[in-house]
This record gives C-alpha cells, sequence and structure tokens, in this order.
C-alpha cells in the first residue's frame, strides 16, 4: 500500500486504542474506585454491599485492559516494546495488583467475617490504580529521569487514584442506598475536588515537564480544542457538585464520565502524533499495512460483540442492589 494509506490505518488504529483504552478507564475505574473505597468501610455488611455492586461486571470490564495489550503489540510493537521494556516494574505491579483482587473477590466468601481479602481486595485497588498513574506520568514526560519529572509523575498517580474514586463513589451513589449512598456522596465531593485540583497542577506541569508543551500547546489549532475540553471538563465538575447536592442518582457518574472523556480527549489531542513525546511517533511505532489491514477485520467482528456484551451486562444489573441477605 501507499503511503497515504499507512496514514489512515495508522491513524485508524490510534483511535481504535485511544477508544477500547477509554472503555477500559471508565469501566474498570469505578470498580477500582469501589475497591479503594472499601479500605475506608469498618462494617463488613458495607464492603459486602459495595463488592456486591460490581460482582457482575468487574471482571468483564478488565477484558479491555487485556485488548488494549493486543493492540499495542500488533499494531503498534515499537511502542509496546518501549513502554514495556523502559515501565516493566510499574507494569508488572499492575498485573500482580489485579491479580489479587481477583483472588481476593473469589477468597472472601470463603472467609467468616474476617478483613484479610477485603484488604487485599482494597490494595490491590489502590496499587492497580497507582500504577496506572504512574505509567501514564511517565510517557507525558517523555521516559525522562529528573526531579521535576518524578514530582510530575506522582502527582498523576494522586490524580489517577482520586479520579478512580470519583467513578467509584458516585457509582456507588447510584447502585447504594441509605448510609453507604450517603457515604458515597461524601466521597464524591472529596474526589472530584482532589481531581479537578491534580488536573489543575498536571496541566501546569505538562507545560513545563513534558515536550508536549512546547510541541503540542504552543499550536493555536490544539490549543483551541484543549480549551474548548477544558470547558467542557469545568461544566462537568460543576455537575457533580450540584448532582450530589440535589439528591441525583444518575447524575454524579454520568457527570463524571463527561469529565473522564473530556481529559482522556485531551490527552490524546496532546499526544498525538506521538506515543511517547518527543521520542516516538505513532507512524515510527505501526506495524505494516497488511498487519494493521489484517487486524482491521479482526477488531470489526469482536468489538461489536464485546460492546454489545458490556452493555447488555449493565442493563441486566441496573437498578439498586438488594443486600444478599434479603434473598
Amino acid at each position: 500500500m501507499n503511503t497515504a494509506s499507512q496514514g489512515m490505518l495508522t491513524h485508524a488504529w490510534f483511535v481504535l486504542a485511544g477508544l477500547m483504552l477509554i472503555f477500559y478507564v471508565i469501566t474498570d475505574g469505578f470498580d477500582l474506585g469501589v475497591g479503594i473505597l472499601s479500605l475506608f468501610q469498618s462494617e463488613r455488611s458495607r464492603r459486602d454491599m459495595m463488592i456486591q455492586s460490581i460482582g457482575h461486571v468487574w471482571d468483564a470490564n478488565e477484558t479491555w485492559l487485556v485488548v488494549v495489550g493486543g493492540v499495542m503489540f500488533g499494531a503498534f510493537p515499537a511502542a509496546y516494546a518501549e513502554i514495556m521494556s523502559s515501565l516493566y516494574v510499574p507494569v508488572m505491579v499492575l498485573i500482580a495488583s489485579l491479580i489479587m483482587r481477583g483472588a481476593a473477590i473469589e477468597f472472601r466468601h470463603a472467609s467468616h467475617g474476617g478483613r484479610l481479602w477485603d484488604a487485599v481486595f482494597g490494595l490491590g485497588s489502590l496499587l492497580a490504580a497507582g500504577c496506572q498513574g504512574v505509567i501514564l506520568g511517565e510517557i507525558v514526560t517523555g521516559l525522562v529521569p529528573g526531579v521535576r519529572e518524578t514530582a510530575f509523575v506522582v502527582v498523576t498517580a494522586i490524580g489517577v487514584i482520586s479520579g478512580y474514586v470519583l467513578l467509584g463513589a458516585t457509582y456507588l451513589v447510584k447502585k447504594t442506598s441509605g448510609q453507604l449512598e450517603a457515604s458515597a456522596r461524601r466521597s464524591s465531593v472529596t474526589a472530584v475536588i482532589v481531581t479537578a485540583l491534580s488536573a489543575i497542577v498536571l496541566s501546569a506541569g505538562t507545560r513545563f515537564a513534558s515536550p508536549i508543551g512546547a510541541q503540542r500547546w504552543a499550536q493555536p489549532e490544539v490549543f483551541n480544542v484543549l480549551l474548548a475540553l477544558g470547558i467542557v471538563a469545568a461544566l462537568a465538575f460543576a455537575y457533580v457538585l450540584y448532582a450530589v447536592r440535589v439528591g441525583s442518582v444518575r447524575g454524579p457518574f454520568r457527570a463524571s464520565v463527561v469529565l473522564f472523556l473530556a481529559s482522556f480527549a485531551g490527552l490524546a489531542v496532546s499526544l498525538f502524533p506521538d506515543w511517547i513525546p518527543g521520542q516516538l511517533t505513532i507512524a515510527d511505532s505501526a506495524s505494516s499495512s497488511a498487519t494493521l489491514t489484517f487486524m482491521l477485520f479482526g477488531i470489526g467482528m469482536v468489538l461489536p460483540i464485546m460492546v454489545g456484551y458490556n452493555l447488555y451486562q449493565y442493563y441486566l444489573f441496573r437498578g439498586k442492589v438488594v443486600p444478599s441477605q434479603h434473598h
């Protein structure tokens, strides 16, 4: 194929990879957030309700991460190799944390009131969220070491953790009731404020600690898009606070999703046309046209099934959860 076709395929796979990644971030993000919040619940009955609220969907949510890894390996092997080799430790800790969560959910049913497996579930969720923040921060800073860059990575990890807590808390608002819902509403307010503050700090840090600031944000057309996305994110932030205050059930979670979508779109616009800013472009890291075309047919068959299955399970298990002892 000619250069134009290769470019179109490369850009199409960049969009597809981003789309599948945001599916993962939102779906697994809220159940990671629920896991983190479970660390602060002393009553077993409340932790049971929290885990019950995600019990039918958490494993399917993590499927998106597997698909993203497969897409990167097949469509952008050079980027996959660079990220995996440079960030081996956080990637391995992330995988171990997800394994911890899965084992804890299964083994906690055999425990008799103890907190061991609940603690493993919560800590696994916290570690997984933190590792994802570290990986994101390292990529945005171009995998460049330094004190300033390390500080940026730390704030990124805090931002991702607080963002997932926000998704988890607002998810619990719509899935639970009583004291647990009231606690989730309070957590939503704290989490959205911390997330917004982290985003502001990271935006300022990106300008000075990442090649993105000089290469992409200096372009007027890019800045205008980011400004529009920033306005959307600010409105979503305000609506989360409003929806929590007026007692909306679904509003806080929907606004949190919009906040994540705007933030993720801003990240994608900032990164393009690079995978690793200042080091590796999507064009340089892409597979051949034949490989990208073959994968496109494959994902065209698999993606609708995955999306359809996810939508069906959320429809099937919609509404507030009922405590197990009431069945």
